[in-house]
């Protein structure tokens, strides 16, 4: 028996008797394992949660209430700096005209997503949510917005995490998600979003937010420069957080979008996505859902579906990606079929009726 088929016989031996693989077998996993390979073991993984050829998806809509944002991260197309005539806020009025065409096309869940705008008092966003959940009470669900968003907000307003946690909340606020993650490592964060906040920072707000009863996920963005050893230190540290907290309710990683940004690159292709998605499902062993992306990898998000995820979005906008070259379609049926013809029947997962 070669060293490279007894080393693999190993990994597999830990995976199908629930037991982790550490960072080093991840990492040679992803220099050595074939994707038949990987899929096996992300299968395995995934067959603690979910029946096999079971598969869930949503319909939702990414808001950007603003696009005015003084983070200014390299690989954004999409904010523009105060002052500048582009800049736009949209009015309750607006966000209430969005929702109303969400719910029109069966869509029952929102996501806030815009920036670190200035200009913008708290209680902008808590008048918002309050309203939204005022006018439309259960009949949708909204992430009301990143944890990056969040964190400036907070700090703009002066207060600690736990406090700003409990502010939304009273204003009707029941998720904010793990967006704005990017790359968790530190270098990372000085190469390209200098005025964001720590990885430590990023935690210890997301903590708050758990602790004070709201829900949130963990996400990932690759294809920037990214070293292997920093995507393998952003899932070591998911991990580690979802052992203490507990508190993640899903993992989404998409691909950054290259075009109009000040970054630039070459975008990662789909069987690098999948790859990498695989290995998520495999050491990500706490966290019961796994989401592929179809807002950045389009029908071909499907085949994430043999990789290890469960569950995808049918997106209807967001303006952020689709600067940076993102494409987005509604023909739901036939991104539908696309998942039917690789095996799968795929279940509308209302997140009103069982939010997770």
């Amino acid at each position: 028996m070669s060293p490279s088929t007894a080393t693999f016989e190993e990994i597999q031996q830990k995976v199908h008797t629930g037991m982790r693989i550490s960072t080093d077998e991840a990492r040679w996993l992803w220099h050595h394992a074939s994707d038949a390979d990987l899929c096996k073991l992300a299968a395995a993984v995934r067959s603690r949660y979910h029946a096999p050829g079971s598969c869930t998806y949503m319909v939702m809509r990414i808001i950007n209430y603003t696009n005015v944002c003084v983070a200014q991260c390299d690989y954004c197309a999409f904010y523009r700096l105060p002052g500048d005539q582009a800049g736009y806020v949209l009015s309750q009025e607006q966000v209430f005209a969005k929702l109303d065409e969400l719910l029109a096309l069966g869509g029952d869940l929102a996501a806030f997503n815009g920036g670190f705008n200035p200009h913008l008092p708290l209680d902008y966003y808590c008048d918002l949510f309050a309203a939204i959940r005022a006018r439309y009470g259960d009949r949708l669900e909204f992430y009301a917005l990143t944890i990056a968003e969040f964190m400036y907000l907070a700090d703009h307003a002066r207060l600690d995490y736990s406090t700003a946690a409990l502010r939304f909340k009273a204003a009707g606020v029941r998720w904010i998600t793990g967006g704005g993650s990017e790359i968790l490592t530190e270098d990372f964060r000085r190469r390209h979003s200098k005025f964001k906040y720590t990885v430590a920072e990023y935690f210890e707000a997301q903590r708050a937010i758990i602790q004070a009863g709201l829900k949130t996920t963990a996400t990932m963005v690759i294809g920037f420069d990214e070293t292997l050893d920093e995507r393998l230190d952003h899932l070591d540290r998911t991990r580690r957080f979802q052992d203490e907290t507990g508190g993640l309710a899903s993992f989404l990683c998409w691909t950054y979008k290259p075009y109009f940004t000040q970054l630039g690159g070459i975008e990662v292709s789909t069987a690098e996505y999948l790859r990498h998605l695989a290995l998520c499902r495999i050491y990500l062993d706490n966290i019961p859902r796994i989401r592929t992306s179809v807002l950045t990898q389009n029908e071909r998000a499907l085949e994430g579906l043999l990789y290890g995820a469960d569950d995808f979005d049918l997106p209807i906008e967001d303006e952020v990606t689709q600067k940076a070259g993102a494409t987005i379609s509604l023909d739901f049926d036939r991104i539908l079929g696309v998942a039917r013809k690789l095996g799968f029947a795929p279940v509308y997962r209302s997140v009103t009726a069982a939010p997770a």
